[in-house]
C-alpha cells in the first residue's frame, strides 16, 4: 500500500514542477504528516525529492530526474482508452484504474507536454445521458464489465416480458446508449442485445471463452440499432405537408423515415404542399408525434387517425375561445 503511494507521489511530483505538502495530501488522500515522511523516505531512498520552505513553497524533484516507473498495466491501458467517458468508468468501477493510467503518462511526457492532458480535459467532455434525465447505475454492472474485460462466461438472470429467463452468456461488449446500458453478448452462437437494468442475478463461470476475432462493436451496435428502428416501424400514415413542417418532420418522427418518405414523395402541390407516406410506430404514437407539427400537416389517411385530429382540433379551438 506504501510503496504504492510513493510511486504514485513520484509520477505525481514528475508531471508538475512542483506540488505543495496540501495538494499531494489531497491527491493522495493522507495527511500533510504522512506526506512529508513520505518525501522523506523518497530522499533516503535516492530519489532526489527537494522541499521548498516558506510562503508558496512545496516539493519538487531536481536534476531533471525521471522514473522508469511508467509502465502501463493491461488493465490500466484498457481503461485508457475510456478516459474520454469518466460517467462510464466510474459506473463500471474502473475510474481508480484509468486515473493511474492518466498518471502514468503524463509523467512520461516532456516537461513541455505536460499540461497536454489537462488542456484537452478542459476542451472536451462526453456527456451520454440524454437531457432532463437522472441515469441510475444498474448494481450489477462492475460484475458485468468485469466478465467483459476478462472474456469471462456470466450466468444471468434477466426479466422478459414480465417472467424471468436464465441464460449462459459470452458477454462481448458494452454500450451506453443516452444513459442506458446495453451488453451485447454471444449465446448459443447467436449475437444479443440485452438491457442491463433488467438483470436481476449475475454469476460469473469460472472457465473464459474464446472471443470471435472478427467481431466488430461498433458495427454490430449500428446495424442492430437500424434493424430495430425499421422492425418498430410497422404501420403507415399519408400527410401533406407545407415546406415548414417538411422541414420539421424529421426532428418530431424516426430521422431516416422521415427523410426517406419526403425524398420518395412527388413534386409539391401549386400552394407548396408535399404529399407523403410516412412509416411510423403505431397511430397512436403517429398522433403524438406529428401533432407538434400544428397547422403545417395534414393527415390524409387512415381515416381514424384524421378524424381524431379533428376532433382534438376543435376541442383545442373551444378551449381558446
Amino acid at each position: 500500500m506504501r510503496a504504492a503511494r510513493l510511486m504514485k507521489m513520484v509520477l505525481l511530483l514528475q508531471a508538475r514542477p512542483a506540488m505543495t505538502a496540501a495538494e499531494l495530501a489531497r491527491e493522495l488522500e493522507v495527511s500533510e504528516r504522512t506526506v512529508n515522511r513520505d518525501a522523506l523516505a523518497l530522499s533516503e531512498a535516492g530519489v532526489p525529492v527537494y522541499a521548498d520552505r516558506g510562503r508558496g513553497g512545496g516539493y519538487r524533484l531536481i536534476g531533471g530526474y525521471r522514473t522508469r516507473l511508467t509502465g502501463l498495466g493491461r488493465d490500466e491501458a484498457e481503461a485508457l482508452f475510456l478516459s474520454g467517458l469518466p460517467g462510464a468508468l466510474r459506473d463500471m468501477g474502473l475510474d481508480d484504474v484509468a486515473s493511474a493510467a492518466r498518471l502514468k503518462v503524463s509523467a512520461a511526457l516532456l516537461p513541455s507536454l505536460s499540461g497536454a492532458s489537462d488542456s484537452a480535459a478542459r476542451r472536451f467532455h462526453l456527456d451520454a445521458p440524454g437531457w432532463y434525465q437522472e441515469p441510475e447505475t444498474p448494481a450489477l454492472l462492475p460484475r458485468i464489465a468485469e466478465a467483459v474485460w476478462g472474456d469471462r462466461r456470466i450466468r444471468a438472470t434477466y426479466v422478459r416480458q414480465e417472467r424471468e429467463v436464465e441464460r449462459e452468456l459470452e458477454p462481448y461488449g458494452l454500450v451506453l446508449k443516452a444513459g442506458v446500458w446495453y451488453l451485447c453478448a454471444r449465446v448459443e452462437e447467436t449475437f444479443r442485445v440485452y438491457r442491463i437494468d433488467r438483470f436481476s442475478a449475475v454469476e460469473c463461470e469460472g472457465d473464459g471463452f474464446a472471443r470471435d476475432k472478427d467481431f466488430d462493436l461498433p458495427a454490430f451496435w449500428s446495424d442492430r440499432t437500424q434493424q430495430f428502428a425499421r422492425s418498430i416501424l410497422r404501420t403507415e400514415v399519408v400527410v401533406r405537408l407545407t415546406g415548414p413542417g417538411a422541414g420539421r418532420l424529421p426532428y418530431v418522427t424516426d430521422r431516416a423515415a422521415a427523410e426517406e418518405s419526403l425524398t420518395a414523395a412527388g413534386p409539391p402541390d401549386p400552394q407548396g404542399r408535399v404529399t407523403a407516406t410516412l412509416p411510423v410506430e403505431s397511430l397512436d404514437v403517429a398522433f403524438t408525434q406529428l401533432f407538434a407539427l400544428g397547422s403545417e400537416v395534414e393527415v390524409l389517411e387512415p381515416a381514424d387517425l384524421r378524424e381524431r385530429f379533428a376532433a382534438e382540433a376543435e376541442r383545442t379551438a373551444r378551449l381558446y375561445r
